[in-house]
């Protein structure tokens, strides 16, 4: 049996990691809510799609490794990375598409690497760039919100989404760009005139027709999730800060160049779900306080240096991933205090 190295004294909460997963969970429900109401049932289909499809592939490779299924299903890790990619694509993409991107999560990105707790990276993040990499066209069709719909028009029902993502056929009148692919390709408009000329801007309130309240969803189930002390402040605090702060430096008062506002950069894309539900995973993360404040702050950099000048409009995925990496050298440099000890001890100073 492996044991984590951890400085004392502990700090101790209620409950096993099923517990610490359902509550994750159940705090997805508020983003999941307003995406199916802006953008139709696509993304609930998705989500039990996905989850269904993680605990097939989880409960395969545990019995190809003799380990037993039921206890290692109870944990629910599974569960919520089908959740959490179900969540981060497009409405009604392809069921393959779905399928194959949990197998590779699950497969690849978790059980290579010998299992829960032993991933370097996220493996909803693996299969999200996986996909995004491979089937650019089916990840990039996302659902136009109903504010955008033309006057008679309504958002599929749930039988007419399930024959598109399990059947297909023209959906051309019910996907669009998203707000951050409509502001990464502007290159003439100041930022009022491409607000008011743009139905997704003009629709909205502050940042994008239905992505906005979408942001909001996921920040009210991260605050339920900060309130249980399922995880600290430090990381996405962090994020966000830094993002905010870079998109206030290159606002440029809203000129054909300007990399966005604070609220277009926060309400829109995968922001709050990425801040909350994803750079906070425990596995892949940085473990000391402070390694989890430059690795917040890492993940809100590198977001907005690929939105505004990288290829991809939201950035998320790769931002963690790229933070996933470099998370073993923060913690490393970034040694806690330990206890009995006046100050902290340097990475390279050999302990007593």
């Amino acid at each position: 049996m492996a044991f984590m190295k951890m400085t004392s004294p502990h700090a101790t909460r209620a409950g096993d990691t099923g517990d610490v997963m359902k509550q994750v969970i159940l705090a997805c429900v508020p983003g999941l809510i307003a995406l199916s109401y802006f953008f139709g049932p696509g993304s609930l289909i998705n989500v039990i799609l996905a989850s269904a499809t993680a605990i097939a592939c989880e409960a395969g490779v545990l019995k190809l490794r003799n380990r037993p299924i039921d206890f290692f299903l109870k944990d629910y890790s599974a569960v919520v990375t089908g959740v959490l990619l179900g969540l981060a694509l497009p409405p009604y993409c392809p069921w393959w598409v779905v399928v194959v991107g949990t197998a590779c999560a699950i497969i690849l990105a978790k059980h290579l690497y010998g299992g829960m707790g032993y991933n370097p990276f996220n493996p909803a993040m693996v299969g999200y760039v996986i996909l995004l990499i491979s089937f650019p066209v089916e990840m990039t069709q996302w659902a136009v919100p109903r504010t955008m719909l033309a006057e008679g028009q309504d958002l599929l029902g749930p039988l007419s989404a399930l024959q598109q993502i399990f059947l297909g056929g023209a959906i051309d009148a019910y996907t669009g760009a998203t707000p951050l692919d409509v502001f990464k390709h502007n290159d003439s408009q100041l930022v009022q005139h491409l607000y008011a000329s743009e139905p997704i801007f003009s629709t909205a309130r502050w940042a994008g027709a239905g992505w906005e309240w979408v942001n909001l969803g996921f920040l009210l189930g991260g605050a339920y999730l900060l309130y249980r002390k399922i995880f600290t402040w430090h990381t996405p605090v962090s994020m966000l800060v830094t993002l905010f702060l870079l998109s206030v430096v290159f606002y440029d008062g809203g000129s054909s160049h300007s990399g966005g506002s604070p609220l277009l950069h926060l309400l829109s894309g995968a922001t709050m779900l990425g801040a909350f539900f994803i750079a906070t995973d425990p596995v892949s993360s940085a473990v000391s306080t402070k390694g989890r404040l430059f690795y917040g702050a890492g993940i809100g950099i590198l977001v907005y240096v690929i939105r505004v000048w990288g290829n991809y409009p939201d950035a998320v995925a790769f931002a963690v991933l790229l933070m996933n990496f470099a998370a073993p050298f923060i913690d490393y440099y970034t040694l806690p205090r330990t206890y009995g000890h006046d100050k902290a001890r340097r990475a390279t100073e050999k302990e007593d």
